[in-house]
């Protein structure tokens, strides 16, 4: 009953991933396509990865970072070469396992496929799936239920593989122990701070400092380049904005799509499965349903037998354990006969054995929940959203056209563009290519805006999309160039650089002739402050100060070291004791280790596993698909 992946709760994640976020799954058809094409990204064991899939992907991340980030992106992450590499990587390696699964033959039943999306909790009301909440769910992300089930079978597919390769290492308990010894070793400290800016306060600086950091260090004494900025955004938003809806046609709506605003029926069963291959002789067939039959006459003689004779006698590994109960379930979810069977009875019943492709089933109708129709009040503003969006979609691409060519044709003003979409213009404060609110933030808007012919000529920039279907047009209302901010402005802060500067070498000059003094044996005038302990395991301290304290050799304590931290500041660490933990090879903590230890392996073996199918299956990568397109 493929129980291993139903419970598995990260394939259930990486399911509900496939359903939010779509990005670089695609059903079997997709990857074994042999259409051949001049614009291709990759080719994988001689199947192509078109250009266009790799942009659908690499567009489809981009709106997922942003969305991540709540729209604060970095705009270089979004169109740098790095990310382009890390889709099309991403896209390679599904090839290649999808290659490697079909090579071998990997099946995912139909029967599989309607248990995993059972088990998803996204799928599910009141702990049971829900098949309204599953086809709701996919058509809000505009797939169909065929189309989701092909991208899942191809993940299960994966997941088999991630399996079978992830299981395969072994981490003896010697080593996990030894690690363990190694991260609960304690060592107790104490400290002694040399402070930067305690020291920079008695730093004199005179003119000559100043006028030679200022002159050595112009880049920091400038100010970028800034403008004021008037912008308009379209999207499918600003075209609902417009859309009026008649009742008639919301009211029409609601009775043409009757099964759309009902719940279909649904009922509870719990059975007791009998193993019986499809192909089974006929004397096996007979042995089965008599004992079936047996089991039917026992239970309507006395029904409250039911849990316990499913713990005993069923070889459904998913519901026996649970006294044969399956839930709720409406029609569509389990096999045709199976199905049949159920919906054929009334509550409380125990019907005659059924037969399916997974064996023979005794089967009682525990409840039966009715289907219901939600009154048209209590979806009206649902299908209001749903008839303006729908609209919206329709009018979207005639419209964008329209936006796209009017700032284009009147490259003067942003105001015809306005009034002909009922959009609003938005004025910004100055702003740098570092400090551009949202809409302005995408790197081809602000390069466009920073061009010349924005600058200089003072046009609207071309319509520039910057993902979900948004599209933005600027100008600019005043610019200020790049300068280099006067000596007598940034004196001061000039000043305080210097003595930070300063501060820092006093500090590690004076640490450092400390350290060496304290190794010597000799006294140093160092206020040490209260013991700490600290493990190797819980960093207590900075990364340096943590490699620093247990590099040291403990063969003579009090040992010494310093660090000089991010700060400037320079300190000093004595080492008085080390404590090191008795550590049996059944500790619990050790077999934790050993797993944690073998994730690691896994994801290494799993990587190689990767790069051997990548050899065998020859990736070639065309490179002007990693190249950033230069504006």
């Amino acid at each position: 009953m493929f129980e291993a992946v139903r419970n598995n709760k990260r394939v259930a994640q990486v399911i509900l991933a496939i359903l939010i976020v779509p990005f670089a799954f695609f059903g079997m058809d997709a990857y074994f396509s042999e259409s051949g094409s001049a614009n291709e990204a990759a080719r994988v064991g001689g199947t192509s990865i078109g250009a266009w899939e790799f942009d659908q992907a690499l567009r489809e991340q981009q709106d997922r970072l942003r969305q991540d980030a709540g729209g604060q992106v970095d705009r270089a992450l979004l169109e740098s070469a790095e990310l382009r590499r890390a889709v099309l990587e991403n896209l390679i390696n599904q090839r290649v396992l999808a290659l490697y699964a079909a090579e071998n033959r990997l099946v995912v039943t139909p029967q599989q496929l309607q248990e995993t999306i059972a088990g998803v909790p996204s799928f599910q009301e009141n702990g049971s799936f829900s098949l309204q909440r599953y086809e709701n769910l996919l058509r809000a992300q505009g797939m169909t239920p065929a189309s989701f089930e092909a991208r899942l079978a191809q993940d299960v597919r994966v997941q088999q593989i991630v399996a079978a390769v992830g299981d395969a290492g072994i981490v003896p308990k010697a080593s996990a122990r030894r690690f363990l010894d190694a991260q609960l070793e304690e060592r107790s400290v104490r400290e002694f701070r040399l402070s930067a800016k305690a020291l920079a306060a008695d730093v004199k600086v005179d003119d000559a400092q100043i006028n030679a950091y200022y002159e050595a260090n112009p880049a920091r004494f400038e100010r970028p380049a800034r403008l004021q900025a008037e912008y308009l955004v379209f999207d499918r938003a600003a075209i609902e904005r417009g859309i009026e809806v008649a009742d008639d046609a919301v009211r029409a709506f609601y009775d043409g799509n009757p099964q759309r605003f009902g719940v279909a029926e649904e009922r509870q069963a719990r059975h007791i499965l009998l193993a019986l291959d499809q192909g089974a002789e006929q004397a096996e067939v007979d042995r089965v349903m008599a004992e079936a039959r047996a089991l039917v006459e026992a239970l309507r003689a006395d029904p409250a037998r039911f849990a316990a004779l499913a713990k005993e006698k069923s070889q459904d590994p998913g519901s026996a354990g649970n006294g044969g109960d399956l839930g709720f379930f409406a029609r569509g979810v389990m096999v045709g006969a199976f199905e049949d069977a159920v919906f054929g009875l009334q509550k409380g019943t125990i019907g005659e054995p059924v037969r399916s492709e997974f064996g023979v089933h005794i089967v009682e109708v525990t409840d039966i929940k009715a289907s219901s129709v939600k009154p048209f009040e209590a979806v009206r503003e649902e299908i209001l959203a749903e008839l303006r969006a729908q609209e919206a979609g329709r009018r979207f691409a005639e419209l964008a056209e329209q936006f796209s060519n009017t700032v284009y044709e009147q490259p003067d003003s942003l105001q015809p563009a306005a009034e002909a979409l009922g959009l609003k213009t938005v004025t910004t404060d100055w702003i740098s290519r570092d400090s551009a609110p949202a809409p302005l933030a995408d790197e081809r808007v602000l390069s466009a805006l920073f061009g010349d012919e924005a600058v200089q000529k003072s046009r609207n920039t071309e319509a520039i999309e910057i993902g979900n279907g948004t599209l933005v047009s600027a100008r600019v209302k005043a610019f200020e160039p790049a300068r280099r901010l006067p000596l007598e402005e940034v004196r001061e802060r000039i000043v305080e650089l210097v003595r930070i500067e300063q501060g820092r070498v006093k500090a590690a000059s004076d640490g450092e002739a400390m350290l060496a003094a304290l190794r010597k044996g000799e006294p140093a005038a160092a206020s040490w402050g209260e013991a700490r302990k600290l493990q190797r395991g819980a960093p207590g301290l900075p990364a340096a100060a943590m490699q620093a304290v247990f590099s040291a050799s403990a063969e003579t304590l009090p040992a010494h070291v310093g660090v000089q931290s991010a700060e400037g500041d320079y300190v000093l660490y004595r080492i008085e004791a080390v404590e090191r933990a008795q550590i049996g090879d059944e500790d619990p903590r050790v077999a934790a280790v050993a797993g944690q230890y073998n994730q690691l392996l896994a994801g290494r073996d799993f990587g190689a596993f990767l790069s051997e199918l990548r050899q065998r299956y020859e990736v070639t990568v065309n490179p002007a698909t990693l190249q950033v397109e230069q504006r």
